[in-house]
């Protein structure tokens, strides 16, 4: 069940605590490409191993030694971002170091993606959101045997960076500055390499294609059974003139308009020409709609970053990724959305307002900064705007004017969206209308930064947790589990909306929410997410340490948590077999053991969390293969390996 919470949180110091440093006359030199460093103390030679995982400036040998100190927790979240530039050549047969994988668990793979490489070996440093895409796979075949494997996503700008040393391993020189990111080692001003494909936002296996996506570019394709690379693919094909004049047309109207216009047509060729963006983003996070057996993405426009209007166009393929549904809608405001949900009648977008920055443009654009700090967030409104987009026509849709948004009564920013979904009020006194509940995390404008996410000191190069950790101290605003209601009458016409946390009794921080994926778009109990349990001293909010099971229908939760000085990534949600309950079935989840260096998969009994016995396996990542945090992740029931366990 829920932790108490500590009373007092000191803060943490910024940017960098004192630690133990090395001994008196001793030097350390380091080769990224060996398992080893040396060092030399007085006349004495001294050999070390340490994983070549470890960048130049992290010496575990000097971890400070105490548990409930701000030293060890600052060096623990850097843990949690080490550059692993292991690949596995062959798939490796997991160890089972507590319990075993059950014989009723599903044949099937869980896919991971995240960033992989944060340091060159030219001194730069990357945001944890430039990393160049890790795809890890763990494949499961039934008879209580699992493997796993891992490699990066060959991308165009993996390619350029990547090169062979003379110590015949691979090398890396950071040439793209990417959008979050200024490079030290490499060019950095007039560097015009902005736009990184480094495919390391979401996987997904649709059809007969396993794809890595990015919020910038299109996917890459990858060869489920063999972990290459194939190439990108072009989901929406569109760039041609005849597309941009009908969204003019769509969108035209006024002096305003005519201004946006003319204004996004100067910055395509800007953008694409110098920048290398392409004409559409196709955003990171999909949708499966499983009663339609449709795939469902999203994309906007590549200078709708920069202006007032948002043009978004959702897509619906089927298994042979045969378009059976386009729509866009033109939306005139600044908005940056990353996550989105639908329901049976309507695509449904949070309006995250943003603006721009014309001070952070101008060293943006001369490579003094980040590009992202072009932009800006845009608290001028109190209330969230939600746009009810008509996913298909209908008498309700028909009537309703989506241009005009419903405004939920304070002011969010939605990071992740778990479920929504819509039901008949049946309790209506008019003979109709329509109830729909959404669930998502959100935090709130005055926490959120673009520049400092993840805790990211572009100007130090440094991760400081501070951040993550709100040093004010007030939790509600960092990332946690909310409820949106929104009721509509017979006409489409907004009757009330409200928002609200997801429990009364639990408002813990939390996000990457998830549910049984065989529920999407429709009414479901369960949710499941990561949060913190709330017994770190210094790290009392992030990284995640434990696992969240949240009744929606009556506010009750249970949790199970890794351990001391242990975290998590994204949970993700497993059937045993079809017929079972909504929560029949496994939450698999990545522990990291950060004072071991460690990876371990953990299956979760869905049904057992908040119970001791809630684990059901601990499945252990070779020590050389540890690797960094992953952002998202896929469950894909199909099994393509090639040769037997």
């Amino acid at each position: 069940m829920q932790a108490a919470p500590p009373r007092h949180f000191p803060p943490i110091p910024s940017p960098l605590p004192a630690i133990k440093q090395p001994p008196a006359g001793a030097s350390i030199s380091y080769n990224p490409h060996r398992s080893t460093t040396k060092t030399t103390i007085a006349s004495a030679a001294i050999s070390v191993s340490i994983p070549a995982l470890i960048p130049p400036a992290i010496d575990p040998r000097f971890f400070p030694a105490a548990d409930e100190s701000s030293a060890t927790a600052f060096w623990d979240y850097q843990m949690l971002f080490l550059s692993q530039r292991s690949e596995t050549t062959e798939p490796i047969v997991l160890r089972a170091i507590d319990g075993a994988i059950p014989a009723d668990f599903p044949r099937g793979t869980y896919y991971l993606t995240g960033p992989g490489i944060f340091a060159d070996d030219h001194g730069s440093t990357l945001h944890p959101l430039d990393g160049h895409g890790y795809l890890r796979a763990f494949e499961f075949a039934g008879g209580g045997a699992a493997r796993y494997s891992a490699r990066y996503v060959d991308t165009a700008a993996a390619r350029e960076e990547k090169y062979e040393s003379d110590a015949g391993a691979d090398g890396w020189r950071f040439t793209h500055r990417g959008p979050f990111s200024v490079l030290k080692g490499g060019k950095r001003v007039g560097n015009l390499k902005v736009m990184k494909n480094v495919a390391n936002t979401a996987v997904v296996r649709w059809g007969r294609r396993l794809m890595c996506l990015w919020e910038g570019g299109d996917p890459y394709e990858i060869d489920a059974s063999t972990m290459e690379t194939i190439g990108t693919v072009d989901l929406i094909g569109e760039s041609g003139e005849k597309e941009r004049s009908r969204r003019r047309r769509v969108g035209g109207g006024g002096f305003r308009e005519t201004a946006v216009d003319l204004a996004a047509a100067l910055l395509r060729p800007v953008l694409h020409g110098v920048f290398n963006m392409p004409a559409k983003r196709l955003l990171s996070h999909y949708k499966i709609d499983g009663k339609r057996n449709r795939l469902l993405t999203l994309s906007c426009n590549a200078e709708d970053m920069l202006l007032p209007r948002s043009n978004f166009t959702f897509y619906e393929f089927d298994e042979k990724f045969e378009l059976k549904q386009k729509k866009e809608f033109i939306i005139p405001d600044h908005l940056m959305i990353h996550d989105w949900a639908f329901t049976k009648n309507y695509y449904i977008l949070f309006g995250n307002r943003i603006k721009l920055d014309l001070p952070g443009s101008m060293l943006a654009v001369c490579g003094l900064s980040p590009m992202i700090s072009a932009l800006s967030l845009n608290p001028s409104q109190s209330k969230t705007p939600i746009y009810l987009l008509p996913r298909f026509e209908s008498p309700t849709n028909g009537q309703r004017d989506w241009r005009v948004p419903i405004e939920a009564p304070s002011q969010l920013w939605i990071s992740h969206i778990a479920n929504a979904f819509e039901e008949d009020d049946i309790g209506d006194n008019d003979g109709g209308g329509v109830n729909i509940q959404i669930q998502a995390s959100a935090c709130s404008y005055q926490w959120f930064d673009f520049q400092k996410m993840f805790g990211y000191n572009w100007k130090s190069r440094k991760l400081d947790p501070s951040f993550m950790n709100d040093s004010e101290g007030n939790k509600s605003r960092l990332p946690h589990l909310v409820k949106i209601s929104i009721k509509l009458d017979q006409s489409g016409a907004c009757r009330s909306c409200g928002a609200a946390n997801s429990s009364s009794s639990w408002s813990w921080p939390a996000d990457f929410p998830t549910i049984n994926g065989a529920l999407a778009g429709q009414r479901n109990k369960f949710l499941y997410a990561g949060t913190a349990s709330g017994t770190r001293r210094f790290l009392p909010h992030f990284p995640f340490d434990s696992v969240v099971k949240l009744n929606c229908i009556d506010g009750t939760v249970a949790s199970w948590c890794a351990g001391k000085r242990k975290f998590i990534g994204e949970p993700i949600f497993v059937a045993r077999g079809e017929g079972g309950g909504e929560d029949d079935g496994y939450i698999l989840v990545v522990e990291y053991l950060v004072s071991k260096l460690r990876c371990n998969l953990v299956i979760l009994d869905a049904k057992k969390i908040g119970r001791a016995n809630a684990v059901v396996a601990r499945l252990e990542v070779p020590k050389n293969l540890y690797f960094p945090l992953g952002f998202h992740g896929f469950w894909d029931h199909q099994f393509t390996s090639k040769t037997k366990l």
